[in-house]
């Protein structure tokens, strides 16, 4: 199971734009989404999570507004703007070519 300690930096940012792009979401919803869609290998704490929600709220890649949940308690729900969308491009294109760099480099055959 991986931690967020494990994740290479950064990250953690572009998987949480990448679900708000799809829907705005509460803070648990997304690390549950996360857990969720990863087969519980990304699994991430409050303590990594909230954080980066923050920085990504400074940035203004995200915004958020208080909203009832689902079991009608009050939540910060986050969601993509604009320039979040424009990040979420570079970043999803910049951790594409890194993955087929390393993967390129762990598929050498030994000879």
């Amino acid at each position: 199971m991986s931690k967020p300690s494990d994740l290479i930096q950064g990250t953690l940012d572009v998987l949480i734009l990448k679900i708000l792009a799809l829907e705005p979401q509460n803070g648990w919803a997304i690390s549950q989404r996360l857990k969720q869609v990863s087969a519980d290998v990304l699994q991430v704490s409050d303590g990594s999570l909230y954080p980066a929600l923050h920085k990504l709220e400074q940035e203004g890649w995200i915004k958020s507004e208080w909203k009832a949940s689902e079991n009608n308690r009050k939540a910060k729900f986050y969601s993509l703007t604009r320039p979040g969308k424009r990040q979420l491009e570079k970043q999803a294109g910049e951790w594409d070519r890194l993955s087929s760099a390393i993967s390129a480099v762990l598929h050498l055959r030994e000879g």
